[in-house]
C-alpha cells in the first residue's frame, strides 16, 4: 500500500494536498456549533449535483411533456419519488444553512479585515445559488413554476433602456415558453453548477489562505510555537473532520424526517398549486416565490413604484457585499462589542425574518405598512452601522482565544 501511495504522489501530489488541508492545517480549538454549516453547505451541494443527475435521466425539458415526466419520475421510476422529494428538500435545506452561515459571520466579524475576499466569493456563490434554485423551480413546468417565472421575469422589464430587451433575452420568447423552459434547463444543469463549482473552489482557496475565523475573532496565525505552529489551534483532521461527522449526521436525522415525513413542508417547500400542470390561462389565487425568496419579495412588494420595487430588491442583496467595508469597528465578534451593535445585529434579524413572513403572505394594506417598516429596518442597520461602528466603545479582546462552554 505505501508503494502505491507513493506512485500515486509522484503523479499526483495526494498526500501533500491532505497535509496542507487536512492534518497540517491548524483551526481555531474553540469552533461552536455554527462552524458545523460550511462543511453542511458542501454535503447539500453534492446532493443536489448527486440527485439532479439522477433527475435529469427521466427529466424532459419540454413544455409539452416536463409536467408529465415528473409525474413519471414520481410515480413509475424506482425509488424515483425519493429522488425527487431529496433534491427538492436539499433546496430548501440549501438555503437554511446558507442563511445560518451568512448569520455566523455577521456574528463574529468574518468578513473583515484579511477574509474580505473570502465573504465576497461567498456572496457571489448566494447570488449564483438564487439563480440556480429559481431557474430550477420552472422546471417541473407547475402552475406556481409558470407563473412565478412570469411573475419575476416581467420585473427585469422595469430596469430603464434594456429592461424589455433583457426580459425577452430570459424568456427566449415574448412569454414563458418551450425556449424559457430549454434555456433554464440548460443553465440549471450545466452553466451554473460549473460556476458554483468554481467560486466554491475559490472560497475554500481564500478561506485556507488567510485561515478560519474564531468566536472570539483572534487571529490564531498571531500566536505561535517554536515549530511555526500556532498555539490555539488544532489540526482540521482528526479532530474537525469527526466533529463535522457528528454535525452531518444529527442534520441527516432532520433531514430524512422531512424527506420521509414532511417532504412539502406544509406547502412551504413544495406548493400545492405546483401539483397542477402549468396553464397560461388561469392565475394562481396567490403568486408568492419559494420561502427563500420572500424577504427580498417582501421588500419588493413595499415600494409602490415598480422599477423603485426592483432597485431596493437589488439593493438590499448588493449592500451586502458592502459590508467589509461598511462595518468599521476594530473589533471582529460581538462578544467583545458594543450593546448597540448586539441591539443593530439583532434588529436587522428580527425585520430578515419578518420580511420572510410577509413576503409569505398575500399582500393586504397593514402588511404592506408592516413590511414598509421592516425595509426601513433592513436598510437601517448599514447605515446605522457605517456611522456608529468606527467610536464604538468596545470591549477588550483576549490576546488568546477563550474556551466558552
Amino acid at each position: 500500500m505505501s508503494k502505491f501511495i507513493s506512485w500515486i504522489d509522484r503523479r499526483l501530489p495526494v498526500s501533500n494536498f491532505v497535509r496542507n488541508h487536512l492534518s497540517q492545517y491548524y483551526a481555531p480549538k474553540n469552533f461552536n456549533f455554527f462552524y458545523f454549516f460550511g462543511a453542511l453547505a458542501i454535503f447539500v451541494f453534492i446532493l443536489q449535483i448527486v440527485t439532479g443527475i439522477f433527475l435529469t435521466i427521466n427529466y424532459k425539458p419540454d413544455a409539452d411533456q416536463a409536467f408529465a415526466s415528473v409525474e413519471y419520475i414520481m410515480r413509475d421510476v424506482e425509488w424515483g419519488w425519493l429522488i425527487r422529494y431529496m433534491h427538492s428538500t436539499g433546496a430548501s435545506f440549501f438555503f437554511i444553512i446558507i442563511y445560518l452561515h451568512m448569520f455566523r459571520a455577521m456574528l463574529y466579524g468574518s468578513y473583515k479585515n484579511p477574509r474580505e475576499l473570502l465573504w465576497i466569493f461567498g456572496m457571489l456563490i448566494f447570488v449564483l445559488l438564487m439563480a440556480e434554485a429559481f431557474m430550477g423551480y420552472l422546471l417541473p413546468w407547475g402552475q406556481m413554476s409558470y407563473w412565478g417565472a412570469q411573475v419575476i421575469i416581467s420585473l427585469f422589464g422595469a430596469i430603464p433602456f434594456i429592461g424589455e430587451s433583457l426580459a425577452l433575452w430570459i424568456r427566449g420568447d415574448y412569454v414563458i415558453s418551450d425556449a424559457t423552459l430549454n434555456r433554464f434547463f440548460a443553465f440549471h444543469v450545466i452553466a451554473l453548477p460549473l460556476l458554483l463549482f468554481a467560486l466554491i473552489y475559490l472560497h475554500l482557496a481564500a478561506l485556507h489562505t488567510t485561515g478560519s475565523n474564531n468566536p472570539d475573532g483572534i487571529e490564531i496565525k498571531d500566536n505561535k510555537d517554536d515549530s511555526g505552529k500556532p498555539l490555539d489551534g488544532i489540526p482540521f483532521h482528526p479532530y474537525y473532520t469527526v466533529k463535522d461527522i457528528f454535525g452531518l449526521s444529527v442534520f441527516l436525522v432532520i433531514f430524512t424526517f422531512v424527506v420521509f415525513f414532511l417532504p412539502e413542508f406544509g406547502g412551504y417547500f413544495l406548493e400545492k398549486d405546483n401539483f397542477v400542470p402549468a396553464d397560461p390561462l388561469k392565475t394562481p389565487e396567490h403568486i408568492v416565490p419559494v420561502w427563500y425568496f420572500t424577504p427580498f419579495y417582501a421588500i419588493l412588494r413595499a415600494i409602490p413604484d415598480k422599477f423603485g420595487g426592483v432597485l431596493a430588491m437589488g439593493l438590499a442583496i448588493f449592500v451586502l457585499f458592502l459590508l467589509p467595508w461598511i462595518d468599521r469597528c476594530k473589533v471582529k465578534s460581538f462578544r467583545y462589542r458594543s450593546s448597540t451593535y448586539k441591539l443593530l445585529l439583532a434588529s436587522f434579524v428580527i425585520s430578515f425574518i419578518g420580511l420572510g413572513v410577509i413576503g409569505m403572505n398575500p399582500a393586504t394594506p397593514v402588511l404592506t405598512w408592516v413590511g414598509r417598516f421592516f425595509t426601513l429596518v433592513y436598510f437601517g442597520f448599514f447605515v446605522a452601522l457605517y456611522f456608529l461602528s468606527p467610536s464604538e466603545q468596545t470591549s477588550k479582546v483576549p490576546k488568546r482565544v477563550v474556551m466558552h462552554e
